[in-house]
């Protein structure tokens, strides 16, 4: 991963970019200064994005808070996956006009954020793809007076999402994309029994799976186990072939899964599967939230030696959202799902070792710079390496998907 200088003086989060059938087709990056005055290099900050995200892959927009960074960045020549969001005011003003339209033509997708306060120039308007429209700003939400006879021409994506519901009501009023996490009030669809939600088949193998690894139990048992949802079997193994597990050769079984990985790694791939194993629409951008914060959380401890603690935030981070998945409280879910005490202390009483990094992951999410610097001194990690790590999750994320 990159050692650019710029990693070292801004504060990065992210977010996700979700259309109507609930799948992920971007992914947001925000890049904060740490210090309004820094003079920041277009240049590196195009480098370390072009590393996770090459032009012939996954598309990502940037979203810079830096006038003087974002300047630069309209006079740049960025890769055709790489989307440019310019604030209102950027694009009302003259003197970007030839700026914007020498981006359009070089084929760069623009994103116009923020509703204008005044008529933006004739010229520039061709140059945005869609508006991004933040939902407390919106309009037609009700959030805000809508003028009489207002017709909205350009496409328009929505921000600030942080609930199915808003999710919902912004596909309603025609919303290309939504953009962020939608985990508040997430809902799976199963029959509830007892004032409980009942997990689905998949979900109850591989809970099952879990219970019989932390056991080490044999494994012509394990393997019993899991013949009884085939397809549960090959999710798993195209997991553990994937590039982002980093094995030479192929693993063809489930028996040669358990022989090359161990119970203890096999747990944490395990843990992935579960927290994936929804088969709810809108539980998709929650699932994808759940891997991200496992691997994030992985990345930050890969300085530590201990390969058991790695394997134990990589887990924390993964579960963290299964109170949303299966509307149960973590003291419920937890008495059926074995997991290590450190695990337990972060997701039950918000404590213990690996809590810090869990705020960490919450304030990359967020996008919040206050929240960032907060985390990293609670931490006690350089700015640098926090972002070198969030980087190496997000380029491992798009490897799973």
């Amino acid at each position: 991963m990159s050692d650019a200088a710029i990693l070292g003086q801004v504060a990065l989060g992210y977010s996700p970019f979700i259309d109507r059938q609930r799948v992920v087709t971007a992914t947001r990056l925000t890049v904060f200064p740490l210090r309004p005055d820094a003079v920041l290099d277009v240049g590196q900050l195009l480098a370390a994005v072009g590393e996770v995200w090459p032009e012939s892959g996954g598309r990502v927009s940037l979203n810079v808070v830096s006038e003087s960074l974002l300047h630069d960045l309209l006079l740049a020549r960025p890769a055709a996956n790489l989307m440019v969001e310019v604030p209102s005011f950027m694009a009302a003003d003259d003197a970007n006009i030839e700026a914007l339209c020498a981006l359009k033509a070089h084929g760069s997708t623009l994103l116009l954020k923020g509703r204008p306060l005044k008529e933006l120039p004739r010229a520039v308007l061709p140059c945005f793809k869609y508006s991004l429209i933040e939902l407390d700003d919106d309009r037609r939400a009700g959030h805000a007076p809508m003028p009489p006879n207002v017709v909205r021409n350009m496409p328009f994506l929505q921000s600030g999402v942080r609930s199915v519901l808003d999710m919902e009501g912004c596909f309603e009023r025609g919303a290309h994309a939504v953009l962020g996490w939608p985990i508040d009030d997430a809902v799976v669809t199963t029959v509830a029994r007892g004032g409980k939600a009942v997990a689905a088949p998949g979900v109850q193998t591989v809970v099952e799976l879990i219970r019989q690894v932390d056991k080490e139990e044999s494994i012509e048992r394990l393997e019993a186990t899991l013949k009884r949802d085939p397809p549960l079997a090959f999710k798993l193994l195209r997991y553990i072939n994937s590039p982002a597990f980093g094995l030479r050769v192929e693993i063809g079984s489930f028996r040669h899964a358990i022989m090359m990985l161990g119970y203890k790694r096999l747990k944490r791939w395990l843990a992935l599967l579960l927290a994936t194993a929804s088969k709810d629409v809108n539980l998709k951008p929650v699932m994808f939230a759940a891997v991200r914060r496992g691997l994030l959380m992985e990345e930050l401890a890969r300085g530590s030696a201990d390969e058991e603690m790695r394997n134990e935030v990589f887990i924390c981070g993964v579960f963290s959202l299964l109170d949303r998945m299966f509307q149960q409280p973590f003291d419920d879910l937890l008495a059926t799902i074995p997991v290590p005490e450190r695990v337990r202390q972060a997701l039950i009483d918000k404590s213990g070792p690996y809590q810090p990094y869990m705020d960490v992951v919450l304030a990359a999410e967020s996008e919040s710079l206050f929240d960032f610097r907060d985390a990293a001194e609670r931490l006690m990690m350089g700015v640098a390496e926090i972002n070198r790590a969030q980087l190496r999750a997000l380029m491992t994320a798009s490897e799973l998907e």
